[in-house]
């Protein structure tokens, strides 16, 4: 089974950079997709970007030119640069790896507020 943790969330002002972080546990870094997803309370999870075993990259077109996606295999981490945020942005932020067809596997959230 594999462990997903999110760390990095927190208050910063709008304008401002965070950079999230998805430690992964077990063997399946290296050969699945991985990606972000938000959740605003009452509202569906929307996808944020994904990353496949590659590096090819997809965003929400929300993010583009703000956000970047990108993993390291040797540290089984992916990260999330968030640049030039918003008010908007504002939600809980959730990793994910891609299992097989029709599963995934979820980190726990972290909370990232942007606020002056």
């Amino acid at each position: 089974q594999v462990q997903l943790v999110e760390s990095g969330g927190g208050l910063v002002q709008p304008g401002g950079s965070l950079r999230l972080s998805c430690a992964a546990s077990g063997s399946m870094f290296s050969t699945n997709a991985m990606g972000w997803y938000r959740q605003a309370p009452g509202k569906e999870r929307e996808l944020v970007a994904i990353i496949t075993s590659v590096g090819s990259t997809n965003y929400a077109d929300s993010v583009k030119g703000r956000f970047t996606i990108s993993r390291h295999g040797a540290k089984n981490t992916m990260y999330l640069q968030m640049n030039s945020l918003k008010p908007e942005d504002t939600v809980v932020y959730y990793c994910t790896m891609v299992l097989r067809v029709g599963e995934a596997s979820w980190g726990q959230g972290t909370q990232v507020t942007v606020s002056s």
